[in-house]
């Protein structure tokens, strides 16, 4: 247990929209800041690909704090600036961590010496991590002043408004050290006690999941409301290449060398980040040897599954030679793993895709996953529910990965309202909508900071499990959730389909969104299709629809662009084969490629190698930095098709 006061030592950073400000505080200089007038402007959205890049997470130990930060906008901040820069607190503007579900981010700013980070708003897997790990966290800029003066902050000031559960945490200094004093008898979870209440779909599911008794087995409450606090029982824990190692590393400091994995047949692990990322490694970091550390990734990950005996969807071999992945983690878990009802907790901030059939799932880091694989359980405060009712059909040109951008580009998200809540997707235009249409939408819920993404499964559902996964119809029937009719929601937001045209979302972050209609021609080098969000079957679909056409008034991919259309799954690939999409997509000059994450994480065919390079993506998010150097625009599976063929973004209806 911390004492009751923290002294919070060492110098402020305020990471500044001027450039020459962040310089002279990182060169020593100190420099003051207007609460009142936020002057200067403090960076807002800097996201988890910016505090720890991708290449930077081939490290899983306190090698992370040489590399704090080293992926923000404008490139200023170097190798060891903010570790030996002395900072004892980072201040920064909205959304603070926003993306990435990874806990090397608020690791690395922990272990360069960083005490406490300050933020207009801070995104919530970013907050829980923090937590985990002994970060301190806060939206009050009043404590700026406090600790300028050298007053010693009581730990109740970074507690307030905390559930009882992240409050005593906080308190303890972290997640495991948390739990060595509840399961020694020393603190005890509050007991859950809401009375029987209307209840929305996620509550539901959260309460048949909280764990009334550990050590009898015992799940379920009556009812559960925003803002209770508790263990809840995981049906389905996954982690990836990019993750297991330093979940594996705690999960052995904390509980001894020769602990197992309770109930590994629920345990699942996935070689799917990283596959292609020989393909694309710079020589710069060639030369730093983080080649044999991303391989190491590997290595660990199938050594711990082949110890603890869990699955794991590995490499694929065709013809004698390695090709991708199984699968993408998110496209699997839909194919294979999940079921409406359930709660599933993957090490990955997209594993709300999961949502489409109607389970509870999402994104932890690997301090709660290194916890989940010992006891089964997961640390939940329950969230706030937004409902989207999307009614009318969609025009033609129109997907579900338009509505997701227009959705992100209203206040309720750009202002960080959003941040924790369930998006939870009604209407008849939902219902009209394919799984994977739907499957969009739950993947990119996490964009708006949202905790998950969730839509009541239906006969949609329960024909493609049948179909899927040879499942008895009345046996899915019966595990389908239903919200009560008289739930009540934190706002409500009616969506007219018809009324939807095209979107882009300009570099920078998935909630640039603007009608396509608005941007300039805007010449392209890469198209990409891919990723768990666009490499789904009726991703295929799409891309094949306007690639066909193409073909049929004889033109192919602009000389000068490359297309990349790349599986989400084999089953995805199999299936774009078994419709002759194969040939379509080779004659019309596409580079076709197998699963794998891939550009999307920089780490794969399809990632910019120069900042002068013009993407038009159909991944979930385009953080500075997230794809490469260059500038990454937002857009449909359609969308991408047309511009890869005009050579710059376009809708299908103009070529």
């Amino acid at each position: 247990m911390q004492g009751s006061s923290v002294q919070i030592k060492g110098r402020i950073l305020y990471v500044t929209d001027d450039l020459a400000l962040l310089e002279k505080q990182l060169a020593g200089e100190d420099i003051s800041y207007d609460v009142e007038k936020n002057e200067p402007s403090l960076v807002g959205n800097i996201s988890t690909d910016e505090l720890t890049p991708g290449w930077v997470c081939y490290y899983y130990d306190e090698t992370l704090a040489r590399f704090c930060l080293v992926g923000l906008r404008g490139g200023k901040v170097g190798k060891d600036a903010i570790k030996n820069g002395g900072y004892g607190v980072i201040v920064s503007g909205i959304s603070k961590g926003c993306g990435s579900s990874r806990e090397t981010a608020p690791y690395s700013e922990l272990k360069s010496g960083v005490q406490l980070v300050i933020a207009k708003s801070i995104e919530k897997i970013y907050r829980q991590n923090a937590q985990n790990i002994g970060l301190l966290t806060s939206t009050d800029f009043g404590l700026i002043e406090r600790i300028q003066r050298g007053e010693a902050i009581p730990m109740s000031e970074f507690t307030k408004g905390l559930d009882p559960i992240s409050a005593a945490i906080v308190e303890h200094g972290g997640l495991f050290a948390y739990n060595r004093a509840r399961l020694a008898g020393k603190t005890t979870p509050p007991a859950v006690t809401t009375g029987a209440r209307p209840m929305t779909l996620c509550e539901k599911i959260l309460a048949a999941h909280v764990i009334v008794d550990a050590k009898a087995g015992q799940l379920g409450a009556v009812a559960v409301k925003p803002g209770d606090a508790f263990f809840a029982r995981t049906d389905v824990r996954f982690s990836h290449e990019y993750v297991t190692p330093m979940a594996e590393s705690l999960f052995s400091a904390e509980m001894g060398k020769d602990a197992k994995v309770t109930d590994p047949e629920s345990v699942f692990a996935f070689r799917d980040h990283l596959t292609f990322l020989d393909l694309v490694m710079p020589r710069a970091h060639r030369e730093m040897g983080l080649k044999e550390q991303a391989e190491e990734l590997a290595t660990v990950q199938e050594s711990f599954t082949k110890r603890q005996g869990v699955k794991l969807y590995g490499e694929v071999h065709r013809d004698g030679k390695l090709v991708g992945s199984e699968a993408i983690c998110h496209n699997k878990v839909i194919e294979e793993l999940a079921l409406p009802g359930q709660l599933v907790a993957g090490t990955d901030s997209h594993t709300c895709m999961a949502g489409a059939l109607g389970c509870f799932a999402f994104g932890v880091g690997s301090t709660d996953m290194a916890n989940a694989w010992y006891t089964k359980d997961v640390r939940v405060t329950v969230p706030e529910t937004a409902r989207f009712v999307l009614t009318g059909l969609l025009p033609h040109g129109v997907c579900a990965k338009d509505v997701m951008l227009h959705i992100l580009s209203q206040p309720f998200f750009k202002t960080g309202q959003g941040i924790g809540k369930v998006l939870e997707f009604a209407g008849d235009g939902v219902r009209a909508m394919p799984l994977d249409e739907r499957a969009t939408l739950t993947n990119m819920a996490v964009e708006a900071g949202g905790f998950t993404g969730i839509i009541e499964a239906d006969d949609v559902v329960v024909d493609y499990l049948v179909k899927q996964r040879g499942l008895v119809a009345e046996d899915v029937r019966k595990r389908i959730v239903k919200a009560d009719p008289d739930a009540k929601y934190l706002a409500t937001f009616e969506i007219d389909l018809s009324s939807l045209e095209p979107m882009v979302a300009t570099p920078g972050d998935p909630r640039n969104g603007i009608p396509l209609r608005d941007l300039p021609g805007t010449k392209i080098d890469i198209a990409y299709g891919g990723s768990c969000t666009g490499g789904k079957k009726a991703d295929m679909d799409m891309y094949a629809e306007v690639l066909k056409l193409a073909l049929e008034q004889g033109k192919k991919v602009k000389d000068g662009v490359h297309l990349y259309i790349q599986f989400g799954s084999q089953d995805i690939r199999r299936y774009a084969e078994a419709k002759g999409y194969l040939d379509v997509f080779a004659k019309a000059g596409a580079e076709l490629v197998d699963p794998s994450c891939g550009a999307c994480i920089k780490a794969g065919p399809g990632v910019s190698d120069s900042p002068d390079q013009v993407t038009v993506s159909a991944i979930n998010r385009n953080f500075p930095g997230r794809s490469g150097p260059g500038k990454v625009y937002l857009a449909s599976p359609l969308v991408v098709a047309a511009s890869a063929i005009a050579g710059k973004i376009v809708s299908p209806d103009s070529l």
